[in-house]
């Protein structure tokens, strides 16, 4: 346990932190599985109206610095492809 008042003040702080992250994290998780449940079950209408929000999703948590913004780019080019994927399918 911490003694020192800066140090308490710290781990408060950490652990207010360490909530927030979590919450956003759950947040963005949250929206990629809507998005991959639509591709699952073959909705292209419902997939072409949560991409655009998947993608804001996305942007806001690399401002927040909850992930980096290569892992985003690489994470919402992975969620266009299996859009298109699908488009493609569906088109055949």
């Amino acid at each position: 346990m911490p003694i020192i008042k800066s140090a308490k003040k710290r781990q408060e702080v950490a652990i207010r932190n360490n909530a927030r992250n979590k919450a956003e994290r759950s947040e963005l998780a949250t929206a990629i599985k809507k998005y991959n449940a639509a591709i699952a079950n073959g909705d292209v209408k419902l997939a072409e109206q949560l991409l655009p929000e998947t993608f804001s999703i996305i942007d806001e948590k690399v401002t927040n610095g909850i992930i980096h913004k290569n892992k985003a780019n690489n994470k919402k080019s992975a969620l266009a492809k299996e859009l298109d994927k699908l488009k493609n399918v569906k088109k055949k």
